[in-house]
Order: C-alpha cells, then sequence, then structure tokens
C-alpha cells in the first residue's frame, strides 16, 4: 500500500512539474510551483522524513510562493500582449 503512494504522489509530482512549466501566466505559475513543494513535502512524509517535509512545505510552498508573487506584482512588463 506504502508505494503506490508513492508512486501516485510522484506522478501528481510530475504533473504539476509539466503544467508549471507550460503555462503561459506568472501567477498562475507561482501557484502550481507551491502545489508542487507541497507534494514534495509529502513525499517526504510517506518516506519518513519528517523534518525535512516540514521545512520544504514552509520554505518551499509557503515563503518562496509569497516571494514570488510579491516579486511579480512589483515588476512591469517591456511590451504589453
Amino acid at each position: 500500500m506504502h508505494w503506490e503512494l508513492e508512486i501516485t504522489l510522484f506522478v501528481f509530482l510530475i504533473v504539476t512539474a509539466v503544467i508549471a512549466l507550460s503555462v503561459r501566466d506568472l501567477l498562475t505559475s507561482v501557484v502550481i510551483l507551491s502545489v508542487y513543494s507541497f507534494l514534495a513535502a509529502l513525499i517526504f512524509v510517506s518516506i519518513g522524513a519528517i523534518d525535512v517535509a516540514f521545512t520544504e512545505a514552509v520554505v518551499g510552498a509557503g515563503i518562496v510562493g509569497v516571494f514570488l508573487v510579491i516579486a511579480i506584482f512589483k515588476t512591469t512588463r517591456r511590451c504589453q500582449d
């Protein structure tokens, strides 16, 4: 039962990575990258690395996501599409 959960999480991880790379909207990409980090944290929990999972959830899904959203709103585009 344990390996099926890990395989499922890895599939979702790869799918979110591909979606984050293919999306043209930066804000959507940041949200999907936060989901990616949360899925990585779940994989760390499934393999028993609780402290690494906690760090990944806080830093990867939380703080980095907030910094990227702030960076998107602080910057402007040179050309308007």
